[in-house]
């Protein structure tokens, strides 16, 4: 287990949303982060209290998170120091990067040396299955997006906060080192190959109960030139009964590839049901959630009523206004 509270480290993250696990823990665990450290030139701010190592110490830290989810997962040279000083000093630390603390030499060394721990969450626990396609039991609910990054995992844990306030059956399905670090367990999907992906997807939402939820977290998009497989293992692996699409509306292009355009919704929705139905033909999409953290009371108002009109979907963000209408929209249990 990973000890908390944390102390959040942003790095030298290039813009806000390169520190998407930081932000994360922030906004759904709050009473596990007790501040943050930066590096100069930082463009990422939680809106936490700046800490020294020291000064995270004495307010009761014990694991310093890396917080930031760069292209490729590279623990950057400039991170060494810090990391170094907080083994030293007596922190744990907490990473999902795919660049692993247990590769390097230094950090493993000091680990032993002051007694401390390294945690790698993007390193699958589980030999998973290969994925069989066959039938299960319970509901299955899918975040997919128009990119990466657009607000899939607060769309589903919303929900599932939603759902359990209202007494319904339901678990959020962390497949990311986020999710992950919020709740403690999961699959860090794209960390698992490549042929047992969709199986361990089937592993992560067994048989159930046939009115139980399963809110899995989505990742990538369908149409992201980098990271569609990983959304495509999802969509097959879960075999959902419902889609939810998930959309940031003041994206001028895809995450990391400026010479691609966002899908539109309507072309998310075609293409996610074509692709579900393979394994649930009575697959459906029953809402829109729309990431509005960059848009002003009304103009983010404006623009959901104007997607809820032309797309014939409760369009909300979840993390704004609730979760309800989504939650509202889910089908009846099968059987």
């Amino acid at each position: 287990m990973i000890e908390t509270p944390y102390l959040l480290f942003l790095g030298d993250a290039p813009d806000a949303l390169a520190a998407k696990v930081a932000q994360g823990i922030k906004d759904w665990r709050p009473q596990n982060a007790v501040g943050q450290l930066s590096l100069p030139g930082c463009k990422a701010d939680m809106k936490l209290t700046e800490m020294t190592i020291e000064q995270a110490l004495d307010a009761g830290a014990r694991t310093l998170v890396i917080g930031v989810a760069n292209r490729g997962g590279t623990i950057a040279p400039s991170w060494m120091a810090v990391l170094e000083k907080a083994l030293i000093a007596g922190l744990d630390l907490a990473s999902g990067l795919h660049n692993l603390l247990k590769n390097e030499p230094t950090l493993v060394a000091l680990a032993k040396e002051h007694g401390r721990t390294l945690h790698d969450v993007r390193i699958p626990s589980v030999t998973y299955p290969i994925a069989s396609g066959e039938p299960r039991r319970g509901m299955r609910l899918l975040a997919v997006g128009t990119d990466c990054s657009v607000g899939k995992m607060y769309t589903t844990i919303a929900m599932d906060a939603e759902a359990k306030a209202r007494g319904m059956k339901s678990s959020f399905r962390a497949t990311g080192q986020t999710g992950i670090l919020i709740t403690g367990n999961g699959v860090p999907l794209d960390a698992v190959i490549a042929d047992f992906m969709a199986g361990s997807i089937e592993w992560l939402t067994p048989d159930n109960d046939p009115d139980h939820w399963d809110m899995i977290e989505g990742q990538g998009s369908l149409f992201h030139p980098s990271y569609s497989g990983v959304t495509l293992a999802l969509i097959h692996g879960g075999a959902p009964d419902a889609l939810v699409l998930c959309h940031e509306p003041t994206r001028a292009h895809m995450r990391g590839l400026p010479g691609y355009q966002l899908p539109t919704l309507e072309a998310v929705r075609d293409t996610a049901l074509t692709m579900a139905r393979v394994v649930n033909p009575g697959c459906e999409v029953i809402g829109i959630s729309i990431n509005t953290q960059h848009l002003g009371e009304e103009e983010a108002l404006a623009y959901m009523a104007e997607v809820e009109e032309r797309m014939g979907l409760p369009t909300v963000d979840p993390f704004r206004q609730g979760a309800g209408r989504l939650v509202d929209a889910l089908p009846a249990p099968k059987g």
